[in-house]
């Protein structure tokens, strides 16, 4: 049995050939008619019989191509709403973690800005405090989570996702909200 996606494009080509066709009984009888190849023209209860069945493929073609983009059309949504449950499942994992490992307000600040690929200065500036205190933070933050460096740090969140997604789904953790950063440009991560 052929999967879904294959399905439509299986459908969706049938439904094109059968226009395909059918217009193409349309131009042989107009050139016909031009060109004056009555030789091969139908009686007038044949070609009545063709031309309806042509048009009725037409119409049929048409209410499937609307059928077709509608299906299409809920696929997408469906995809989309999939994806913003992934996207809250992440933040959840996020601020579970957080709680589990009992990082501070202020370090799960400093984690997620981490996380984000913000560097120390950045991180600093952002939070309006020194990168003497961020560097501290992020190293409470090493030590209470048992990763050694910011990219260990996020790997540790994808596994997380890929490997438990729905344990974090039903979690009832704080958000932790960020203001947006507005002058501070994102740079690769630099080591401590």
């Amino acid at each position: 049995m052929l999967n879904r996606p294959r399905r439509l494009v299986l459908v969706a080509s049938i439904i094109s050939i059968v226009q395909v066709l059918c217009g193409l009984v349309f131009i042989a009888e107009l050139f016909s008619d031009v060109f004056g190849l009555r030789s091969w023209a139908l009686d007038w209860q044949a070609r009545e019989v063709v031309q309806l069945t042509a048009v009725f493929g037409l119409i049929l073609g048409g209410i499937a191509s609307l059928l077709f983009l509608r299906a299409n059309l809920r696929h997408a949504q469906n995809v989309e709403r999939q994806l913003q449950a992934a996207s809250g499942a992440f933040h959840l994992a996020i601020n579970a973690q957080f709680a589990n490992w009992g990082l501070s307000r202020s370090e799960s600040d400093v984690a997620l800005y981490a996380i984000k690929g913000f560097n120390n200065p950045q991180i600093a500036d952002l939070r309006g405090t020194s990168e003497a205190t961020v560097k501290t933070q992020i190293n409470a933050i090493f030590r209470k989570s048992g990763v050694q460096s910011r990219s260990e740090l996020m790997a540790h969140f994808m596994d997380l996702l890929v490997d438990q997604p729905s344990r974090y789904c039903q979690s009832n953790q704080p958000e932790i909200s960020l203001p947006a950063p507005s002058s501070v440009g994102k740079t690769q991560n630099t080591a401590l």
